[in-house]
């Protein structure tokens, strides 16, 4: 059966009339083609013929009366003018059930070494997102195996999240831990501009087999071309909608959206936009912002996308253009800090700096006054954590501050504890601020 399905792909797959051009001019990393105007659509994909790495694609990124703008997909070298190009239809994707436990590049084809089966229906990279008066509400709480997001910071069904954290900060594996942590029927991963080492380890070793059997992994390694990177994100999103057009529930993780963001700009530039919005042309707001408005609750009678959005800030800077675009469609934000990372306390999360804006209406009356307590604790340590080290703090001045002191160690450690369910971890979060009272709801 499946190799009757291959044959009839690729009978759908034949195109009816081609359309060759010639390049006329190769210049600042960008192609003209003459010949093609007539016929082609901005973001068409062309084949503009052999290069030294063999057959060399590209994207249509502006068109003028004559001629065609293409930029390539990899490296120009050995491409002369006069070379013949032919038009290929605009990229898109063909996912199907098959897909899970696969890893695939922004075109979908298999990076695993085994042949893959496409689906039925064509889908586009750049899809609608569903109609804003027909989405589902925010679902029930997710269980994600982190006391920290089992309480203070609760993921619900449908929500986007963002995950602000600099290099080295541990962001790469509370993703991993949440991809096989998190309540979910599908996991669909964007690795975006990933060194190409770890590709393999993420799956053999982070994911492992159990994980993966759920998983789809869309992969555009750090060498490869700014047009790779950018789909990547298009990619697994597309792949997400797929499972949510079934009635079912997907977590899409995306590391990360400053790489999306950074090939763009590469791309934007190429074409001849201006950088006007600190070192980003102004067109990657609405990129972020698509992106992001594409997951989140589905229509009424689809699943739900819940997403996690990865984003490298440097120095903590939350201010910085990718960072603030983002944080403006989201749901909430984690915030990984270094100075935590660096005493050895992982998740790295600064609670007092994230969010999550599920609450109060995901966690009950108990459970909400529990989450209060712990924030004013932490709030009151954290004004005088200077004074407390530097041993200027005189026990029995101030009640509310030898209440903090006491229970932060205990608090401190919870943060980094796993969780079977909600009811466990807030029963832990009682337990750390030393109220037995609380426990066992």
């Amino acid at each position: 059966m499946d190799k009757i399905e291959s044959v009839a792909q690729r009978i759908r797959a034949i195109r009816h009339a081609c359309h060759f051009g010639r390049v006329s001019t190769i210049e600042n990393a960008l192609v003209t083609v003459e010949g093609l105007s007539a016929h082609a659509a901005l973001g068409d994909r062309v084949a503009l013929g052999e290069a030294e790495g063999g057959q060399l694609c590209g994207e249509i990124v502006a068109l003028r009366c004559s001629a065609a703008v293409v930029l390539p997909e990899g490296s120009a070298e050995g491409l002369a003018i006069g070379a013949q190009s032919e038009l290929l239809s605009a990229p898109y994707l063909a996912p199907c059930d098959a897909w899970l436990g696969r890893v695939i590049d922004p075109l979908g084809r298999p990076l695993d070494g085994r042949s893959l089966v496409q689906g039925r229906l064509r889908r586009g990279f750049r899809c609608p997102p569903p109609l804003a008066a027909s989405r589902n509400r925010l679902g029930d709480r997710l269980d994600t195996g982190l006391a920290v997001f089992d309480t203070l910071l609760p993921l619900v069904r449908g929500q986007r999240l963002g995950l602000f954290a600099g290099s080295g900060v541990g962001k790469s594996t509370l993703l991993s831990a949440l991809a096989r942590g998190v309540t979910a029927d599908v996991v669909v991963i964007a690795l975006i501009g990933e060194r190409g080492r770890e590709l393999r380890e993420f799956v053999e070793d982070v994911l492992g087999p159990e994980g993966l059997a759920r998983s789809v992994i869309v992969a555009a390694t750090s060498d490869q071309s700014p047009l790779m990177r950018r789909r990547c994100a298009w990619a697994a999103m597309t792949v997400a909608e797929h499972f949510r057009d079934q009635g079912l529930q997907v977590l899409f993780l995306a590391d990360s959206i400053t790489r999306f963001a950074e090939a763009h700009r590469e791309i934007a530039l190429a074409a001849g936009e201006s950088p006007s919005y600190r070192g980003f042309p102004p067109s990657v707001s609405q990129l972020i912002m698509s992106l992001a408005e594409r997951s989140g609750p589905g229509p009424e009678g689809f699943g739900d996308i819940t997403a996690i959005f990865s984003v490298l800030v440097a120095g903590s800077d939350m201010e910085e253009p990718v960072a603030d675009i983002l944080r403006g469609v989201l749901d909430g934000h984690v915030v990984l800090d270094r100075a935590i990372a660096e005493r050895g306390r992982f998740p790295a999360i600064d609670v007092l700096r994230s969010v999550s804006r599920s609450l109060p209406r995901a966690a009950s009356e108990a459970e909400n006054a529990l989450i209060s307590r712990a924030r004013a604790a932490l709030g009151i340590y954290a004004d005088s954590e200077l004074m407390i080290r530097a041993g200027l703090y005189a026990t029995g001045s101030d009640p509310r501050l030898d209440e903090a002191v006491r229970i932060y160690p205990a608090l401190d450690a919870f943060f980094s504890r796993e969780s079977t369910g909600a009811v466990q971890a807030f029963d832990m979060l009682a337990e750390a601020l030393g109220d037995q009272s609380a426990r066992h709801r």
